[in-house]
Formats: C-alpha cells, structure tokens, sequence
C-alpha cells in the first residue's frame, strides 16, 4: 500500500492501516524490544486515526481494581446499573471512541449498552497514566470529549499529584465537583453514598511490606 504524503509520527495519531501493518511484523524481537515497542497497547480511535496507549502498569491495575470494587459494591447494594472495567469501546460521536478504565451506566439507560461498543456512560474513570501525551489526553482531551457526548460525570485519577477529580456535566462542559487528596474522601454528584478514601485508593498501589525490584537479568548462555 503507497504512504500517504500526510503521514504522522505514532506520537500524533496513525492512520489505521499502519497500525495494523506495525501488528503484523514478524521479525524477532528481544524481550527489551517487546517491552518498549510502540505496540505494546491498546488503541482508541479518534478522529478517524487510531490513538496508542500505554500498557497499563502493576501500580495502574491494582487502583484500578480497588476503584471497580468500591463503586461494584455500592452498584451490588443499591442496584442501580451496570460498572465494568475497560477496555471496553464507549462511541462519542463519528470517528470518535474511547475507552475509559471504567465505565458505568444506571438502568434507565441501558439501551447505551451494546456487545461491541457502548454509545455513551453516565459515569466514567480514567486513571492518568505518566507521560505527557497521556496526560493531555486524559485531563483535557478526554475531558473535552466526554462532555461534547454527554456523560453526566467523569473521574480523574492522577497517580502523579496523587488526587482524585470529580467532574460532572453543567450545559455542556464540566465543572469540579471536588478535587480530593490524600487525608480526604471523594464523592460522586451522580451516585449519593458512592465514595472513595483517597489515602487507601492510592495506598493499594504497593502492596504492604513489598517494594518493588528490578527483574534480573538471566546469563547469558
């Protein structure tokens, strides 16, 4: 297939073909090489061209699974919907999807559901992955882009400033409901007795008592 003439770096977005013609090499790679290949990823599409993120961390996983039990929890007591854990394609608009790491949908509204794509969520998480793309797109082109589709309520968990932003809907843009740190216990707008202690959220990231080490390296043989 020729190059378009317009191409863009991995960094700005690549058309799709070249995602899939980067999926499709075969050459053999060293586990280094794997670990940081551009395609260890998952994908969002966003204005027709394919989005590159970052594979999730150990630290990312483990918030992530503390966030989805508490707000499963509540969701198991009260009923009220559906929570599940990404990746799981939410649809925006044309040319337009994302895919949060988590996503709710109360039970009025689950015509939204579909077996391949959502088409909208009352309620969203991202958790800000390091790196400054990954933060442009999670704090304000996500923002941007959850509130042009119309979800009531958006999470932002920044593992870098330590802090969890709760954003929901007024018109169509979003205004801080409340931006909580350690020491302090964050509310939902849209969900009454949905809350998160920030201090246990992040503590879950390290398990007590371990600290992290380096894989070794095997000799050579």
């Amino acid at each position: 297939m020729k190059k378009n003439s317009n191409h863009t770096s991995l960094e700005e977005g690549e058309p799709a073909w070249d995602a899939e013609r980067l999926l499709a090499a075969k050459r053999l790679l060293s586990e280094e090489e794997y670990l940081n290949l551009d395609g260890n990823y998952f994908v969002e599409f966003s204005q027709g061209r394919i989005d590159l993120l970052p594979s999730p961390t150990t630290s990312h996983q483990r918030l992530l699974a503390c966030l989805y039990e508490l707000l499963a929890a509540v969701n198991v007591r009260k009923k009220l919907g559906v929570v599940l854990i990404g990746p799981l394609p939410v649809r925006l608009g044309p040319g337009e999807f994302r895919e949060p790491d988590i996503l709710f949908v109360l039970r009025q509204h689950y015509d939204l559901m579909g077996e391949r794509f959502w088409t909208g969520a009352d309620l969203v998480m991202e958790i800000v992955s390091p790196g400054a793309k990954s933060r442009r797109r999670d704090l304000k082109e996500k923002r941007r882009d959850y509130a042009k589709a119309g979800i009531p309520e958006y999470w932002v968990v920044d593992q870098r400033q330590v802090t969890i932003t709760v954003l929901r809907l007024v018109g169509e843009s979003y205004s801080v409901h409340g931006e909580f740190a350690r020491g302090e216990i964050a509310t939902s707008h849209l969900l009454p007795g949905f809350t998160v202690d920030v201090t246990a959220a992040f503590d879950t990231q390290k398990p007590e008592g371990v600290k992290p080490t380096k894989a070794k390296r095997r000799p050579k043989a």
